[in-house]
C-alpha cells in the first residue's frame, strides 16, 4: 500500500545511504522493516507490563520493598 510520510531532509538522507549501501534505488524496505521492528517491540513491551501487572499483590511487603530498592539502584547507575 503506498502512503505519504513527512520526514526531514536528513533522515531521507541516512535511508538513502542506507539504501544505496544495500544496492537499493528507494528506501521503502527500510521504512517496512523499521516498522516491524517497532512493532516487535511495541508488542513485546506490552507483554512485559502484562506480565509484571499479572504479578502484583504476589510478592510480601518485604519482597517489594528489596525489589523497589534495587531497581532505584540500577537506575542511578544507567544516569
Amino acid at each position: 500500500m503506498r502512503t505519504t510520510v513527512e520526514i526531514d531532509d536528513a533522515h531521507r538522507a541516512e535511508l538513502l545511504k542506507l539504501a544505496a549501501e544495500r544496492g537499493e534505488k528507494g528506501f521503502s524496505s527500510l521504512i517496512r522493516e523499521a516498522l516491524d521492528l517497532y512493532m516487535a517491540q511495541h508488542r513485546a513491551r506490552r507483554e512485559a507490563v502484562g506480565h509484571a501487572l499479572a504479578l502484583q499483590g504476589s510478592f510480601s511487603a518485604e519482597d517489594g520493598d528489596a525489589l523497589e530498592t534495587s531497581v532505584a539502584q540500577l537506575r542511578e547507575k544507567w544516569r
